[in-house]
C-alpha cells in the first residue's frame, strides 16, 4: 500500500509540473505575440507619421517615411539619394532621360493623370516646371513637395532639401561629398589642359534648324563655367538670357577654342534629325574656328540637357575625355 500511495503522490507532483510548465509556454507565447504586435504597431506607427514642411506653394504635409516616391522632373537626384522612383517622367517631343536607365513606368507628363495615379504614390516631388495650378493636380493624388523658386538653379541645394524632404540627410551628405570631390578633381584637371580658351554650348533645335547658344545661367550648363572653371566665349559671357537663338550672321564670329554641341531631340544618328544637321555643312558654320580646328565636341542629349547631379557628373566624363584625354 505504501508504494502504491507513493506512486500516486509522484504522479501528482509530475502533473503540477507539467500544467505549470504549460501555463508558462502560454504566457511567453502570449508575451512573444504581444511583442510583434507592439513592433508592428510601432513600424505601422511611424510609416503613418507626417512631418510639415514649407514649398515654394507655403506648408505641405509629408510622409516622415515615404514608400513610394514620384519625382518628377528629379528623378537623377533620387537615383543619386539611392531612391528608385515609381515613374519616370516622359514628354513626346523631348523624349525622358535616357541617361538614368530607369526600369520603371514612363509618364507623359502632357497628358492626363491616370499613369501617376496608378503608380500609387505616397509623395510627389517636383520642380519649377510645375506651376500653381498643376501643383494643385498632383496634391490630389499623393502629398506633393515643390521645390523652392530660389534652389533651383543650385543642384547641390535641391539634392540636399530632397534628402530632407525624404528624411535621409546622410545619404544627401554623401552624394554631395562625391559630387564634390569629383568636381574638384576635373576642375584641376580641366584648368591644366585647357587653361584660358574659351568654350562655347550649342543646342541644334531640331524643329526649327537653328542653333541656341547657352548662357552662363542656363540651368543645364552653367555648372560648366561656375563649378568647372571653364572660360565662356564673350558672346556666353555677355549673356543675360538663360539661351538665344544664334542669327546667321552672328555664326562666324563665334570664335570659341572649343564647341559644345548636341541636338534637342533624339541622338545623333536619329534618321529624324539628318535634315537640321544640314547647318553642319553650311561654308558660315565650317568658318568657325572651332570647326576648322576640329574642337567641336558631340554631346548627349539627354544629359547635357539636365543640370541635375548624375548629369553634371555624366559631363565632367565628357570634359576629361575631350579635353584630358
Amino acid at each position: 500500500m505504501l508504494g502504491i500511495r507513493t506512486h500516486h503522490k509522484s504522479a501528482r507532483w509530475i502533473m503540477a509540473l507539467l500544467v505549470l510548465m504549460m501555463v508558462l509556454a502560454g504566457c511567453g507565447n502570449q508575451q512573444d505575440t504581444a511583442d510583434k504586435q507592439a513592433a508592428q504597431n510601432k513600424m505601422d506607427q511611424t510609416e503613418a507619421d507626417t512631418k510639415v514642411m514649407k514649398d515654394e506653394f507655403g506648408d505641405v504635409e509629408i510622409p516622415v517615411n515615404p514608400k513610394r516616391v514620384a519625382g518628377i522632373y528629379v528623378e537623377d537626384y533620387l537615383l543619386a539619394l539611392g531612391v528608385t522612383p515609381v515613374v519616370q517622367w516622359y514628354h513626346p517631343s523631348w523624349g525622358k532621360q535616357d541617361y538614368l536607365d530607369l526600369d520603371v513606368p514612363t509618364f507623359d507628363i502632357t497628358g492626363s493623370m491616370e499613369g501617376l495615379l496608378e503608380a500609387s504614390p505616397d509623395l510627389i516631388i517636383v520642380d519649377g516646371a510645375v506651376d500653381a495650378a498643376k501643383y494643385e493636380l498632383y496634391s490630389k493624388i499623393a502629398p506633393t513637395y515643390r521645390l523652392p523658386e530660389s534652389i533651383l538653379q543650385k543642384p547641390t541645394e535641391i539634392l540636399k532639401t530632397i534628402g530632407d524632404v525624404l528624411g535621409i540627410p546622410e545619404e544627401a551628405e554623401r552624394a554631395l561629398n562625391e559630387y564634390n570631390e569629383k568636381i574638384a578633381d576635373a576642375k584641376a584637371k580641366l584648368k591644366q589642359a585647357v587653361g584660358e580658351e574659351t568654350v562655347a554650348v550649342l543646342r541644334l533645335n531640331i524643329g526649327d534648324k537653328t542653333l541656341a547658344l547657352f548662357g552662363i545661367e542656363n540651368r543645364f550648363t552653367g555648372n560648366i563655367y561656375k563649378e568647372m572653371g571653364l572660360i565662356p566665349h564673350p558672346f556666353v559671357r555677355n549673356m543675360t538670357d538663360y539661351q538665344a537663338i544664334l542669327s546667321q550672321e552672328k555664326i562666324p564670329e563665334l570664335d570659341a577654342d572649343h564647341i559644345i554641341v548636341f541636338p534637342s531631340n533624339g541622338g545623333w544618328d536619329s534618321e529624324e534629325n539628318q535634315e537640321a544637321m544640314q547647318v553642319f555643312d553650311s561654308p558660315l558654320w565650317k568658318s568657325v574656328p572651332a570647326v576648322k580646328n576640329g574642337h567641336v565636341y558631340k554631346g548627349n542629349r539627354t544629359h547635357w540637357q539636365s543640370g541635375a547631379i548624375t548629369a553634371n557628373m555624366m559631363k565632367v566624363d565628357d570634359l576629361l575625355k575631350w579635353f584630358v584625354q
